[in-house]
């Protein structure tokens, strides 16, 4: 892993089982279950996630980028003038933050360490 790569892409959506069923289907993903409100997903060039949502979904992905210090990657995007719009939270893997860029596209940055 490579800091500031684009790492990781989370999807939202409403229907868990549906989903995999499409994506397994449709392109052969493998899933791994984290619990009722997560599934990660592997297979499809990228590895990525989704999060269940009770919400329409509207521009549902989310771009997950590495960083191996994440309180220096929170301090680069404030400089930045990047809004913060999760603190740094932890989840079975790592820690991540995501912010709002300038033109309020939602990113995040995780962290293993």
């Amino acid at each position: 892993m490579k800091n500031n790569h684009i790492n990781y892409i989370e999807f939202k959506a409403q229907d868990l089982s549906a989903i995999k069923a499409f994506y397994n289907e449709a392109f052969a993903w493998i899933f791994t279950d984290y619990g009722p409100n997560y599934v990660a997903f592997a297979g499809s060039g990228l590895d990525g996630g989704f999060e269940k949502t009770e919400e329409d979904v509207i521009n549902g992905a989310l771009v997950v980028l590495y960083h191996e210090d994440l309180v220096l990657a929170k301090e680069n995007v404030m400089r930045a003038n990047g809004t913060i719009t999760k603190d740094i939270f932890s989840f079975p893997g790592g820690h991540r933050f995501q912010f709002l860029d300038p033109s309020g596209n939602e990113l995040a940055v995780w962290s293993d360490r």
